[in-house]
């Protein structure tokens, strides 16, 4: 657990992101979503600015900040490009925050700095053809011959894969599992498809093989036969932190909304003046509270070092839900312009689609809330204290 850092520092990353995304995201954010195509320049720039290694300290090329920080970073993205943002999160907290915190010295120093300057870009390995939610019974295998392990298998669904040159991988090793740090440039590996989507366009996603990939032991992260702890941990810190993603989203559709709402006349009333839209508003703004609140007390439960399963589900489920229901209110309450292509809250609605799909299915985190509930329930025989 990292110490906290003062409100101030906080505060002036937050207006520093808000900088970048003003002057170089918000721009260009509706021409990455029609051409889908990933704006490398601007993720490299992140890298420059420190934002990609925010988690690591400043001796591998990093921030030295915590996951707040990453937080604000995923949340200030989140409301100008939820494609840049997802894109952000997969490199710097599924790949690389993960390495670090995991990994060797030696994979500390030899990849740990092209992940956090941007000179390289990471991904997460683990969503295989015949395991979605179901993440442990993956079919990639590992296998030791000698001083190396060969890796064969494929994964899909793959956030950054089109251009990733190092993916955290799983597999199994035997009848355990083993996280990996898998250069691209490796023989055997190879790119499938990427996959042409209806939200988070800009955010690259594909498939990825392995064709008996020789990976020496040092390449393996953590300890061999101990993956599972890993994919729990990281899946536990990927769902608060891309819960801010959602947060952002919501923010940025309720302002679209109230602009026009208070720009735009019908019968000779601003639209916010009827009824029926300002129940629309007063819902919209509770929920993006709520979901925002939420998010914030999982992510103190994370810095403190606190594996809170419970939370980290409730508030990406709530999040996510609550960015899709906003943006499609927004949509309700701009009209016909609000769902053309050309309007802001239309891409806003597809890109929160993802969110009840990614990092877990709604339904698996309806599963995992309830299960937990259930299990604090009977151990103290009442209504757990949350």
């Amino acid at each position: 657990m990292q110490k906290p850092m003062e409100p101030e520092i906080y505060d002036l990353l937050r207006e520093s992101v808000r900088d970048f995304v003003s002057r170089d995201v918000l721009p260009v954010a509706s021409k990455v979503d029609q051409t889908d195509e990933f704006p490398l320049d601007l993720f490299k720039k992140m890298g420059k600015l420190g934002f990609l290694g925010v988690t690591v300290p400043e001796q591998y090329g990093g921030s030295g900040m915590d996951y707040r920080a990453q937080a604000i970073i995923e949340e200030e993205l989140g409301y100008a490009s939820a494609s840049l943002a997802l894109s952000y999160g997969a490199h710097s907290n599924l790949c690389l925050d993960n390495i670090y915190r995991n990994g060797s010295e030696f994979l500390r120093e030899n990849y740990v700095p092209k992940l956090a300057s941007g000179e390289w870009v990471g991904s997460l390995g683990l969503t295989e053809p015949s395991s979605g939610s179901d993440a442990l019974a993956m079919k990639s295998r590992a296998e030791i011959k000698g001083d190396h392990y060969i890796l064969s298998g494929s994964k899909t669904f793959i956030t950054n894969a089109p251009y990733a040159d190092l993916v955290l991988t799983y597999a199994r090793t035997g009848d355990e599992f083993t996280a990996f740090a898998v250069p691209t440039n490796l023989d055997g590996f190879t790119r499938g498809k990427k996959f042409d989507k209806m939200g988070m366009r800009g955010s690259p996603t594909g498939e990825i093989f392995f064709d008996s990939i020789k990976l020496g032991k040092e390449m393996v992260v953590g300890k061999a036969g101990q993956g599972k702890s890993i994919i729990l941990s990281g899946l536990n810190s990927e769902r608060v932190i891309l819960s801010f993603i959602f947060v952002g989203v919501s923010k940025r559709a309720l302002e679209l909304a109230l602009k026009y709402s208070t720009e735009r006349k019908q019968s000779g009333k601003f639209l916010h003046e009827f009824q029926l839209i300002e129940e629309k508003l007063a819902y919209m703004y509770t929920r993006y509270q709520t979901s925002k609140l939420l998010a914030e007390r999982a992510l103190d439960n994370l810095d403190r070092g606190t594996f809170d399963s419970l939370g980290a589900a409730a508030a990406i489920m709530h999040a996510s839900e609550t960015s899709e229901y906003i943006a499609r209110e927004a949509i309700q309450i701009l009209g016909g312009i609000g769902y053309v292509k050309d309007s802001e809250v239309e891409r806003l609605l597809r890109d929160a689609i993802l969110g009840q799909i990614g990092a877990g299915t709604t339904e698996i985190r309806k599963h995992l809330i309830a299960s937990a509930l259930v299990k604090k329930y009977k151990r103290e025989d009442k209504i757990p204290n949350l």
